[in-house]
């Protein structure tokens, strides 16, 4: 009875590692799809779809049943790993002229507040990635939420005692884990929910941290006039210490969770099956030691995701700019501009996150109901262009719009959707293989724009103050700074379309010219040629052939550039941590008094 028992637990595991032992799949590791093959313009592929569609045929209903339940526990923990570090991450925004006030803050050292939130997260979402491709998300995951945790404690004893450098410090520690826990999440939707309403899903798991930090913006100011000014920060030190026992949760849970959903394998989890059938079988352990280790992805292998990837990324380093700091300068900019009080401007203010409220899941929906179509490409361009209309409103004189409503409603929708668009790209440019670490590049990127901008803003803001709250010519050069860099973002992202469309084209163009049946090496068990393999009940021949002449079209030139690409993004973080080392020292390291 025990016997059966241990064994029905490892039943999902035990049948995924014979199929990949069977699979040829992991031999020639680079010949992988993404996992929507669909790609960015939604091309009309079947492939997957039918072979997963064979598969849920072919399971008992009751499975299924006990799958999705399962999944709906996950995604509910994913949810409620983020909380805590969304609401910590908005609380300071609407305090930013209390603070400023009561703590001498000046417009640069408060963006240095933000800035050493963010600073972190320029590397870290990439090691975060790597280190999940190796240990997996568990092992990570607690190791984030603890680091967080940390960071909140040292930020509420920062504002107790008064102190800016504690309280920036708090931020330091605070970011080193926050990109790389909503990596971690994002990977663990991807795993449980790739062919399951996998744009919902996301959606509902940005929705958690979005709807925290919209509640975060809305409530803190509230807080600190009728429970004085620690309340905020105790609240988000606790909603922390909640997200951190959830996760602990889900680590004693974690192999429950991936045999009941019938989760795709983590290096982790094939390595586990390696070392439980090494007592049984040596040659099928040490086989599976090598199939795990081809799980993994070496930091060499981001030069090979191809010009589309690349493309992304600069789309994310131009939403990095023109996003978050805005949000956190938005409360003081619509006070000045407008002569709003503190209060009603950060009321105003905070309605800016309160769009992804509802849109995640309208958004999320659409995703998965238009796969054959461009979906995405449309909507960040939907995106782009209300941002653009906020920025616009903005930089019309004040005494002209009178209000800045319309650019907040604009705003608000125009950015209550777009991050989730940017992690529903990442499936569809590169395989599960890479998933985690193209999420991290993709943080690291869009966080290094997001504090050059921040720290770009403050210095900008504080040149010409000698005396006076501030200088609106200064204030209308920043307003315009964002309206440009929006412009940047909307022809990036036409050029991010015209490269999909290149690569689809010519890869159509290399399957009717036969180039699989001559361009692949022999050595490299061309699928064609392959014998047919009874464990391989799930493959189709036409995906392998477009899988393998994609790969094949991935020329030396594009590689090369990709190479130059990666070694720019880590120039573009190496300048990141000067710039904001750099401002650090001149204006909170030489100042006596805080």
């Amino acid at each position: 009875m025990t016997n059966s028992l241990h064994e029905s637990r490892h039943d999902h595991r035990r049948l995924s590692c014979d199929d990949l032992l069977a699979s040829t799949d992991f031999n020639n590791s680079d010949n992988e799809e993404p996992v929507d093959s669909r790609g960015i313009l939604g091309r009309p592929s079947g492939f997957r779809s039918e072979a997963a569609s064979n598969i849920r045929r072919r399971q008992a209903a009751s499975v299924q049943r006990k799958a999705f339940f399962v999944r709906s526990l996950a995604l509910f923990c994913a949810c409620c790993l983020s909380i805590g570090s969304h609401y910590a991450s908005y609380i300071l925004g609407p305090l930013k002229s209390r603070l400023s006030r009561e703590l001498g803050a000046s417009h640069t050292e408060f963006s240095l507040m933000i800035s050493a939130f963010s600073l972190n997260s320029t590397w870290t979402p990439l090691v975060g990635g790597l280190l999940a491709s190796k240990f997996g998300t568990t092992v990570t995951s607690i190791l984030a939420t603890g680091v967080i945790l940390l960071g909140q404690v040292l930020l509420l004893f920062g504002e107790m005692l008064g102190s800016l450098r504690l309280m920036t410090l708090g931020l330091f520690v605070f970011g080193l884990a926050v990109s790389p826990l909503a990596v971690i999440q994002e990977t663990i939707i991807v795993r449980f929910f790739k062919s399951h309403g996998l744009g919902v899903s996301l959606a509902l798991g940005l929705l958690a941290g979005k709807g925290a930090s919209f509640i975060s913006a809305r409530t803190s100011y509230p807080l600190t006039e009728h429970f004085g000014t620690r309340a905020p920060f105790y609240v988000a030190t606790g909603l922390a210490a909640l997200s951190f026992l959830v996760n602990l949760l889900y680590v004693v849970t974690s192999k429950w969770f991936v045999d009941g959903a019938c989760a795709e394998l983590e290096a982790s989890d094939i390595k586990d099956e390696a070392r439980r059938r090494s007592v049984i079988n040596m040659t099928e352990s040490q086989a599976l030691e090598k199939v795990a280790e081809k799980k993994r992805v070496n930091f060499r292998d981001i030069a090979k995701f191809g010009d589309v990837f690349w493309a992304y990324v600069g789309l994310n380093v131009l939403c990095g700019t023109i996003w978050a700091p805005f949000t956190h300068l938005s409360a003081n900019l619509i006070e000045t501009r407008y002569g709003l009080g503190e209060r009603d401007a950060a009321n105003t203010a905070s309605y800016l996150l309160a769009g992804s409220i509802f849109l995640y899941p309208i958004c999320g929906f659409l995703v998965d109901r238009y796969k054959q179509r461009p979906i995405v490409v449309q909507l960040l361009l939907l995106s782009s262009i209300l941002t653009l209309f906020a920025y616009v409103w903005l930089a019309i004189p004040p005494t002209w719009t009178q209000t800045p409503i319309p650019a907040v409603l604009s705003f608000a929708i125009g950015h209550g959707f777009s991050p989730l668009l940017l992690v529903v790209l990442v499936p569809k440019i590169v395989s599960l293989k890479y998933v985690s670490t193209a999420l991290g590049v993709h943080k690291s990127l869009e966080q290094a724009g997001s504090v050059i901008m921040q720290t770009l803003v403050g210095l900008i803001l504080d040149w010409h103050k000698r005396g006076e709250s501030q200088n609106p010519a200064v204030l209308q050069h920043v307003i315009t700074a964002f309206l440009v860099l929006n412009i940047a973002q909307f022809i990036t992202i036409l050029g991010l379309a015209y490269l999909q469309r290149k690569k689809d084209l010519a890869v159509d163009a290399a399957i009717k010219a036969g180039v699989d049946s001559n361009s692949v090496s022999p050595t490299e068990e061309d699928p064609l040629m392959a014998a047919p393999n009874p464990h391989r009940r799930y493959e189709s021949t036409a995906s392998q052939i477009r899988s393998a002449v994609s790969d094949q079209l991935k020329t030396r030139q594009e590689i090369r550039r990709g190479g130059v690409f990666a070694t720019a993004s880590v120039l573009v973080i190496v300048f990141t941590w000067v710039m904001f080392m750099g401002t650090a020292y001149f204006r909170l390291g030489m100042k006596k008094h805080h």
